[in-house]
């Protein structure tokens, strides 16, 4: 029996699939198909797949093909594929010629020739028309979203608008967009507004947007009051629009698995959650800085998200200190007390001090270096350090990207109402905690 084996993502399963699996099987006698996950999709940058791994092997499974279907989950597999399954022959589409050239000594390889006016990707652009996207603001990090935004198909940044026009002119120049006067030329360009302002400008924008019609992606902390963030969330599930909070290290491959490890159970029940983010910004004048452009005010985003998304909502008590200059929060420390569990964080703009996300359990503990809001690294650790494991996931670009392709994902199925990781009531609870503070919740040092 010769057996042949070809792998791809098979998203929104086209007839250029199907020709391909028709061809290889003609190969031989015996066709094993791999499919990508979903983790090994991101890590090599494929980040638009449409559809869930078993939507994909259930579509590949209906055509009758194949005769054994595998999961490929890693860098090297094939290797180890064609070794375990007693592989004759490895084939994939002409357009990856030589690609896998180092395969010929494992086995034959050849490389089928593509059927041609037909691709995945156009597909998901015919399914879903492009969305144009209005950026509102030209705070950092605006011109490295946008430039992110070219990384995603199905997206079209139309322009920029803020409170400095020689400021957002220059962005446009140097990304190719417009730059429009008003936020109101802007809405009659655009489908969505990415929104990123001082946080008290947040909720009147974001308002301002939703009634115009508009999905909204807008920086994270996305509020200031509880009371605003339940009020625009409500209007925008009524009126079938999208509005996200933009949080990107919630995306990003490392992040989603150390959630998954976490919760697994294999370093016990969590007991504390640390996590700092600070950036020393150089010589500030503080006596023109705004307080919203704080610590804790521009960083909240982050610093809780994995308190909340580890430890949930049940807050029993919270410590908060601060030291300020001129109102503007330089350093914030603080200690969220849960039912059976702890959360201690620092957030600093101003200071500097190890960025780092350590997860403590009864069995073990994560620990996850600088920077951990960019997680593309973390080890698992127990007493005995010979057992540490390591984990490793790229991430691609700046890290927007994964972000931008989730927004996408809710603009085109808006019947979601939320990426399944992250919940309106999650953002709330984020809101909560820096209304508090905002309140002056916080001792002073």
């Amino acid at each position: 029996m010769k057996k042949v084996i070809t792998y791809g993502t098979y998203d929104c399963l086209h007839y250029g699939h199907i020709n391909l699996l028709r061809n290889a099987r003609k190969l031989g006698d015996y066709l094993i198909v791999g499919i990508t996950s979903e983790a090994f999709d991101q890590s090599r940058g494929k980040i638009d797949v449409r559809q869930s791994l078993v939507e994909r092997i259930e579509a590949v499974r209906a055509t009758g093909l194949a005769d054994k279907i595998i999961v490929e989950e890693y860098e090297g597999q094939k290797i180890a594929d064609i070794e375990r399954y007693g592989v004759d022959i490895f084939t994939v589409g002409s357009d990856w010629e030589g690609k896998f050239d180092y395969l010929k000594k494992y086995c034959e390889v050849v490389y089928l020739p593509r059927t041609q006016g037909i691709s995945s990707t156009e597909i998901r652009t015919m399914d879903n028309p492009v969305v144009r996207l209005g950026i509102v603001g030209e705070m950092t990090p605006s011109e490295r979203f946008i430039n992110e935004c070219k990384a995603v198909s199905g997206i079209d940044v139309v322009g920029i608008t803020g409170h400095d026009n020689s400021v957002t002119g220059a962005i446009a120049d140097r990304t190719g967009i417009s730059c429009f006067e008003s936020r109101d030329a802007l809405y009659d360009e655009c489908d969505a507004v990415y929104i990123v302002d001082r946080i008290d400008f947040h909720n009147e924008l974001i308002t301002e947007a939703l009634h115009r019609g508009k999905h909204v992606i807008c920086e994270a902390p996305i509020f200031l009051r509880v009371e605003d963030a339940a009020r625009c969330y409500d209007y925008a599930h009524e009126h079938g629009l999208v509005l996200f909070e933009g949080i990107k290290t919630r995306y990003f491959p490392g992040y989603k698995h150390l959630l998954l490890v976490a919760e697994s159970g294999k370093i016990g029940r969590i007991k504390d959650v640390e996590v700092s983010f600070s950036q020393k910004l150089g010589d500030i004048d503080y006596s023109r800085r705004n307080k919203y452009q704080g610590s804790l005010y521009d960083l909240g985003g982050y610093i809780f998200l994995p308190v909340i998304q580890l430890l949930g909502r049940n807050i029993e008590d919270m410590h908060i200190y601060t030291s300020r200059q001129n109102d503007f929060d330089v350093f914030t420390k603080g200690i969220i007390k849960y039912p059976e569990a702890l959360a201690t964080f620092k957030a600093g703009l101003g200071v500097k001090t190890e960025g780092q996300l350590i997860i403590t359990g009864t069995e073990g503990y994560i620990y996850v270096p600088a920077p951990w809001w960019k997680t593309d690294y973390f080890e698992l650790r127990h007493e005995d350090l010979r057992d540490t494991r390591k984990y490793f996931w790229q991430y691609e670009g700046e890290g927007f990207r994964y972000e931008i392709v989730e927004f996408m994902k809710q603009i085109n199925d808006i019947s979601s109402g939320c990426d399944g990781q992250y919940t309106k009531e999650d953002s709330m609870a984020i809101t909560d905690i820096i209304e508090r503070f905002d309140n002056g919740e916080y001792s002073l040092f």
